[in-house]
């Protein structure tokens, strides 16, 4: 599809966008797996050590950071935005910078903030914040679609907005080779 084509597709709706986010954390369960268990574990074992929780968050932190802006500026498309038919784009219809793609993933994780916070008020545990943290990000960040007063086929979310992205639905009988 051309640049122009896409920029009139509609905005995909919020069970989409949830039912894209499920399937991408299941993705990134395996992204996870491969770039940090495989290597702690290797480190734990042989040379009996451990990252700290903050060097830990920034590894994780820069390998899915790493993930996301390669797919996004590639194809325009995780894997589960493959699935879902979702494709991520830029000013009129083009591919993202890696700029443009690295601001999208920052404004993307701001929802760590306020889970953040809410942990440290509530005190939370290990499973409660996993808990909380699998919400947020699954149902809560994708309902900032309506915050923006546009007709529903043109909502974008807080992220998209920020980053001058936007996320659009791909038509059923569009048929595309990689």
């Amino acid at each position: 599809m051309t640049p122009a084509e896409l920029n009139v597709l509609p905005s995909p709706h919020f069970w989409r966008r949830v039912s894209c986010c499920l399937y991408e954390q299941l993705v990134l369960l395996g992204v996870i797996a491969l770039t940090f268990l495989l290597p702690n574990l290797g480190l734990g074992i042989m040379f009996g050590v451990s990252l700290p929780s903050w060097l830990t968050f920034l590894y994780l932190y820069a390998v899915l950071g790493i993930y996301f802006v390669w797919y996004w500026t590639k194809t325009g498309q995780t894997l589960a935005m493959q699935t879902w038919r979702i494709r991520m784009i830029g000013n009129g219809g083009f591919a993202l910078t890696k700029r443009q793609a690295l601001w999208r993933y920052i404004y993307g994780s701001l929802w760590i903030i306020p889970c953040v916070v809410l942990q440290w008020m509530l005190h939370l545990e290990k499973w409660q914040i996993i808990e909380m943290l699998f919400t947020v990000a699954l149902f809560i960040w994708p309902l900032s679609i309506y915050v923006d007063r546009r007709e529903p086929s043109l909502r974008q979310s807080f992220p998209d907005r920020l980053a001058g992205s936007k996320l659009v639905e791909l038509p059923k009988n569009l048929v595309t080779l990689t």
